[in-house]
């Protein structure tokens, strides 16, 4: 299979929330390039001193209808305005005064046509459910201190230690002792604790060391009904609303508009005062609806890809999929990360089957919000769900990624290597047992890099050297798309104690955290969580996504060797070089030919670490290695399934034995 093609349903980041075919397209034209751009930065709310100023782009319209509402609910608009035509294809209306607490929508009429209401595109303040635009006074919503807010400062992505949740998952348990479960501010709370004492929250992030929350969607998404906060409902959010507004359900009181974006606020300071930063996961590259979409509805057929006989063309596996090229969308895309950066303080993005977007989009976000923030951090999913109209060489695909300056991707490679294929829940990797991955792990080892001991002819999944640099990667062997890694060594090693999958485990994240580029892992899998065996939770009940606190109790010694990991990693930038040229230079491999054993040094003070060599050995055979190591004095870091950043003793060196599935970490000064 060529790697840009991946199933959809092994992409449910992306995926799986239409229930029949696409509506019959609004196509009006093909020839958009000919349509013009508006750049102004008052799409499609101004509130000044005076007056509120509405702006909608709709070029091709023939008429438009500015609905003002007094409330959320009412049928009838408490009044009705005709815009004018502007400049650029815009319809612009001014009424005197601020209307702060009223709400809007537009009517287009367009190709003969008079089209549903809509909030417009821009919405950066919406009622339940998003249907009706909400005029708020944003300053008002900023919490104490909001103007000193501030993120952590990274001088390289690769300084950067990841952690993906999704906001239910996180809180919702009974045993998290959190108060607001499942909203924005669950990540308020301090002192949280579960039914043992142990800390939960925000101060289980802060104990176990992350630099960085990556949140699951938190925009205004489609799938949960607002109206119904009490009801059992879940979705991960991969099915955009209103891109610039968050998400009602994790709000206390959906049907405030300033709530919502207050409790976000709020959250995202609360986790910059820990020393945690915000990455937020974006979804530019589809939307739920297709005729019935914002987009649709304001310049029908513009921001969407089509096929030749005018259907959409769905490289997204989810009905859709939109048109990065294409100067408004290109704008829509870059000027909506911008809000979130500067409005939100957000400290980083993932975009979600980035790949759908062309490279040129992908330069000018990554450009514009390091303008904003040089700590700002910037990567995504390189490949699609299904082809696309876009010519491949014009895609965000990681093959692709060192003509994308200062954005990463995920590898595949160390995540199938190490584990086992995704989509076969029985394959195994390098960590439990499978033979010939050893050269893909060493993929992963130095970063998708080129590098003289490495031989691409045999990677399993890339073929070639697609990194330019260890900050264009992204490592993991799971996140919130298909089997936690607790349920795919489950499924993977039938027969198997626990004690013997955590082992797994402890050697699986070991080979990522001390691989070259930026680790990146999922949330409660320290406490060795799963979802009993489902592959795709987007939309599972709390009994299948929450995590359940106890099991930091249960694996207390699970969670502290992640939390060592982590603090070694930290503490080494030997970890965390950020030149290919240093990698190729530092990392010298060994010749080993055993199956399923790695053996490596880190040499002469790599990216100016106080410790001159790390030897590192994986063993992911049932059977101990014996590795020759030089005679020196060493200190023990990790052996046997146990690590200490610190140090846990020392070794002479020579023939050191390293236990069946666990790594070997030595280091020396001199």
């Amino acid at each position: 299979m060529h790697k840009t093609l991946i199933p959809a349903i092994a992409l449910a980041s992306a995926a799986l929330f239409w229930q029949g075919l696409p509506a019959q397209n609004i196509n009006m034209e093909t020839d958009y390039a000919s349509w013009p751009a508006y750049t102004g930065a008052d799409l499609e709310l101004l509130v000044d001193a005076d007056a509120t100023h509405f702006t909608l782009w709709s070029p091709r319209a023939t008429a438009v209808k500015l609905n003002i509402y007094d409330n959320d609910t009412t049928a009838t608009p408490a009044e009705t305005v005709a815009m004018r035509r502007g400049k650029d294809g815009t319809w612009t209306a001014k009424l005197p005064g601020q209307l702060y607490g009223k709400y809007y929508t537009f009517t287009v009429t367009a190709g003969g046509r008079t089209l549903a209401e809509t909030p417009g595109v821009w919405a950066k303040a919406v009622g339940v459910n998003g249907q009706r635009a909400a005029i708020i006074d944003l300053d008002a919503t900023n919490p104490d201190g909001w103007d000193a807010d501030r993120g952590p400062v990274l001088k390289n992505i690769t300084d950067a230690v990841i952690y993906e949740m999704h906001h239910r998952d996180f809180s919702v348990h009974p045993t998290s002792g959190i108060a607001n479960k499942g909203k924005f501010l669950a990540l308020t709370e301090q002192g949280t604790t579960n039914t043992t004492g142990e800390a939960t929250g925000i101060d289980h992030l802060r104990e176990l060391g992350v630099t960085h929350v990556h949140i699951l969607p938190s925009f205004d998404y489609n799938s949960v009904d607002e109206s119904r906060p009490d009801s059992a409902q879940y979705n991960w959010g991969y099915d955009p609303l209103n891109y610039n507004a968050p998400e009602g359900s994790y709000s206390t009181d959906a049907a405030d508009p300033a709530a919502r974006v207050r409790e976000m606020k709020q959250m995202i300071q609360a986790l910059h005062q820990a020393g945690i930063g915000v990455v937020m996961d974006v979804v530019y590259n589809h939307t739920a609806q297709n005729d019935d979409s914002n987009f649709s509805l304001t310049a029908p057929g513009y921001y969407y890809r089509h096929r030749p006989d005018g259907s959409y063309s769905d490289a997204s596996g989810c009905g859709n999929e939109t048109a990065s090229e294409r100067q408004q969308m290109r704008d829509f895309i870059v000027n909506s990360v911008k809000y979130w950066a500067k409005e939100y303080h957000v400290d980083g993005f993932r975009f979600d089957l980035m790949a759908i977007h062309d490279i040129e989009t992908m330069n000018q976000v990554a450009a514009e919000l390091r303008a904003i923030n040089p700590s700002i951090i910037i990567y995504g999913e390189g490949w699609t769900a299904g082809d696309s109209p876009l010519p491949i060489e014009e895609r965000a695909l990681k093959e692709n990624v060192d003509k994308m300056e200062g954005i990463a991707v995920f590898s595949d490679d160390i995540r199938d290597a190490v584990k086992g294929h995704y989509s076969n829940e029985a394959d195994r990797g390098f960590a439990t047992g499978k033979p010939g991955n050893e050269e893909t792990v060493k993929i992963g080892i130095v970063g998708s890099t080129a590098h003289p001991q490495v031989d691409y002819s045999k990677g399993n999944n890339s073929k070639f050297p697609y990194a330019g640099s260890p900050t264009e990667i992204i490592n993991y062997v799971s996140c919130h798309d298909d089997l936690t890694l607790t349920d795919k060594l489950a499924k993977s090693m039938p027969g198997s104690t626990e004690a013997d999958r955590q082992r797994a485990a402890r050697l699986a994240q070991t080979i990522v955290f001390t691989s070259q580029g930026t680790p990146f892992m999922f949330a409660g899998e320290e406490v060795f969580r799963d979802k009993k065996g489902v592959h795709n939770s987007y939309k599972s009940p709390d009994s299948i996504n929450a995590i359940d606190w106890t099991l930091k109790h249960d694996n207390a010694e699970q969670f502290a060797y992640y939390r060592e990991l982590i603090k070694l990693r930290k503490a080494h930038p030997a970890f965390r070089m950020t030149n290919a040229k240093d990698v190729a230079k530092h990392i010298v491999f060994d010749n080993i030919s055993s199956p399923n054993v790695i053996s490596y040094s880190i040499k002469d003070h790599a990216n100016g670490d106080v410790w001159r060599e790390i030897k590192i050995v994986f063993n992911g055979s049932d059977i101990p290695f014996v590795a020759r190591v030089p005679r020196g004095d060493w200190k023990v870091i990790a052996r046997n399934g146990k690590i200490n950043a610190d140090g846990m003793g020392s070794s002479r060196g020579g023939s050191v034995v390293v236990e069946p599935t666990s790594a070997l970490i030595l280091a020396r000064e001199k």
